[in-house]
């Protein structure tokens, strides 16, 4: 029983940590960057966690879940988002924690969410497909480079250590 309270109470921590992330961000001058054709979410950096915590799986999901239900009526993307947003979410941890390395493991947020989400963003937004590709990708690799390592460095060097 205690091992599922504990599974259970990280994804809670990481759902509410990637959803605060993300609502911090929209009233921040960065608030374009949140969602449309680039994206730059710093609660992205969060996707490398799979890696190490398998409550990160299911966490990153609800945190995007409730996200995207909060983000819906600033995106314009709607239902679309919110459920295949959270989907691809999914999907990308799943990936990640299914990963060999810390490299390998950021590929899938960046390779998904830049392909996938993609698809209805550039709809939405009147801006070619592969622009819009490159725009997604591109934060995303950003978010998950630079904030996913010193992520990465924090939980392997103190988290673990506690928890």
């Amino acid at each position: 029983m205690k091992t599922k309270t504990n599974t259970i109470t990280k994804a809670a921590i990481i759902a509410t940590l990637y959803t605060i992330l993300i609502l911090l961000q929209t009233v921040l001058p960065f608030q374009q960057l949140t969602f449309g054709p680039i994206q730059l979410r710093l609660a992205e950096g969060l996707t490398v966690l799979p890696l190490m915590e398998a409550a990160a799986v299911p966490g990153l999901f609800v945190g995007c879940l409730i996200s995207n239900i909060f983000l819906s009526f600033m995106s314009g993307y709607g239902m679309i988002d919110i459920i295949c947003g959270s989907l691809v979410t999914l999907l990308a941890a799943y990936l990640t924690r299914k990963s060999k390395s810390k490299y390998l493991a950021m590929l899938p947020p960046i390779i998904l969410n830049g392909f996938l989400v993609s698809i209805w963003v550039s709809y939405f937004s009147n801006i070619p497909y592969f622009t819009t590709v490159l725009g997604i990708m591109g934060g995303e690799a950003i978010s998950v480079a630079v904030f996913g390592s010193l992520i990465y460095y924090i939980y392997d060097k103190r988290i673990k250590k506690v928890i």
